[in-house]
């Protein structure tokens, strides 16, 4: 006999953890995911097994080996295939009857209105350089009204931030708007990270080279960035327990054992913030001076 798909069987696991009439609901919510690379693709498949109805995905690259590390869907039999198509599909091998709507070429101005059309929830899964289409979507959640979520894969942990209606916007928060690519690179770090708890145990400072839009990276950040993300769409979205809203923010590194909660108030205008800011500009000018000798 043929193999069927049930919901109620599927995810009955959930049940104890989340009551039967919130798996319904959560069965009823469409999230958005803008970039399905490192977290992107995580967040996708923990949100579907999760029990969440439908999605809104973006994504216009193909899978390289570069890749392999640390997303979700890079395997030899997906090389050289597209992003959101292969995600697409494994979404689907896991719930059937999820609705599913797929933007292949990623998101901008001419689209983020039927990206985010219908959407309950944001869940920030763009590259770390893709600043112009992060301010886009961000901006646009903020004119909407939408809660949006970004967990940052960040050495060997997560750092969390939650925008949501009525707080602190990306903008005020980060302020990139009139900076230079290099400074609103900087700032989008030490914004995301203001404990900077992964900065004791990077070997290899090289590997960090802003000007070719390069970092290193790890498998373990990119799952705790998921489960992390997952739970604060659970809470969102059913309206349970404690949401954390910018300026404060939360940061987990598993290899230091440690977990911080951060608070920055007026967001990059902190004084905490921009002397932050100033040693990490120092530290960059002198990476780049040792990587020229």
């Amino acid at each position: 006999m043929a193999n069927t798909f049930d919901y109620n069987t599927a995810f009955c696991r959930n049940i104890g953890w989340v009551t039967a009439s919130e798996q319904s609901a959560l069965r009823g919510k469409r999230i958005a995911i803008a970039g399905l690379g490192g977290v992107g693709g995580s967040h996708l498949l923990t949100l579907t097994r999760l029990g969440v109805g439908a999605f809104s995905i973006s994504d216009f690259d193909d899978f390289e080996l570069p890749n392999f590390n640390r997303q979700a869907g890079a395997m030899m039999s997906t090389l050289n295939h597209p992003k959101a198509e292969v995600l697409h599909d494994m979404a689907k091998d896991i719930n059937p009857g999820i609705d599913i709507r797929v933007f292949p070429r990623g998101v901008n101005a001419d689209n983020a209105a039927s990206f985010l059309d219908g959407v309950d929830l944001y869940v920030d899964g763009l590259d770390f350089f893709a600043l112009e289409s992060r301010q886009l979507v961000f901006h646009a959640c903020r004119d909407l009204e939408l809660p949006a979520i970004t967990a940052a894969p960040l050495g060997m942990g997560v750092a969390l931030l939650n925008f949501l209606p009525g707080s602190m916007s990306f903008e005020d928060y980060f302020g990139l708007e009139g900076q230079p690519e290099d400074e609103q690179l900087l700032r989008f770090l030490i914004g995301l990270s203001p404990a900077m708890l992964q900065r004791g145990y990077l070997v290899d400072p090289s590997a960090v080279d802003f000007a070719a839009r390069r970092g290193p990276s790890t498998p373990m950040a990119c799952e705790l960035c998921a489960g992390v993300a997952a739970t604060q769409a659970l809470k969102i979205l059913l309206g349970r327990g404690k949401v954390l809203a910018a300026p404060s923010g939360m940061h987990f590194d598993a290899y230091r054992n440690k977990l911080t909660h951060t608070w920055r108030p007026w967001g990059h205008r902190n004084p905490v913030q921009r002397i932050a800011q100033s040693i990490a500009r120092r530290q960059l000018r002198r990476m780049r001076s040792s990587s020229r000798e």
